[in-house]
């Protein structure tokens, strides 16, 4: 394992973590779920102003908005499996493969995550960008040190310049 570069990626990451995210902080309701209601349903104020994925994909301003927030988690993410690679290269092959089982699954949720907002957005360059960064990221297969600082700042400009952002 390359210590040095991947030191250089997770710092990079943090660094990077505020680049793509929204101008505006999520609304109070955004951060904090709704208690469900006593019988195990959803309340009805939350039901009611859910978005659906069809009213989402006209709001090109909510798919960047959640993008830089799903971008903005994963830099935050990487720089803590970043950590974990490094404790568990100390310790067990066991501990070793448990965080790079970890990491793997991390990326591909990362990657999930952009193809999935990718298909929502009606915005087409929206689109590319988010399709574009999702296949990049499912192409490192959770091999964390094809990641580097240029990578990760070209990542986030490619969303940041469909957002109107850059």
């Amino acid at each position: 394992m390359r210590i040095p570069a991947l030191a250089a990626v997770a710092i990079s990451a943090v660094l990077l973590t505020g680049c793509s995210g929204g101008d505006e902080p999520a609304s109070p309701a955004a951060q904090a779920p709704a208690p469900a209601a006593a019988d195990g349903s959803a309340p009805a104020a939350q039901q009611t102003e859910k978005p659906t994925d069809a009213a989402l994909s006209a709001d090109t301003e909510a798919i960047c908005a959640q993008a830089g927030r799903t971008s903005n988690d994963f830099g935050k993410t990487f720089a803590e499996d970043y950590q974990l690679l490094i404790r568990a290269a100390a310790e067990s092959k066991e501990a070793k493969a448990k965080a790079q089982e970890k990491v793997t699954r991390d990326l591909q949720n990362f990657s999930f995550a952009l193809l999935d907002m990718s298909k929502l957005a009606a915005d087409a360059e929206v689109k590319k960008a988010l399709s574009t960064m999702g296949a990049q990221v499912t192409a490192l297969k959770g091999d964390v040190t094809k990641l580097n600082e240029k990578k990760l700042t070209e990542l986030h400009a490619v969303l940041d310049k469909a957002c109107g952002r850059g």
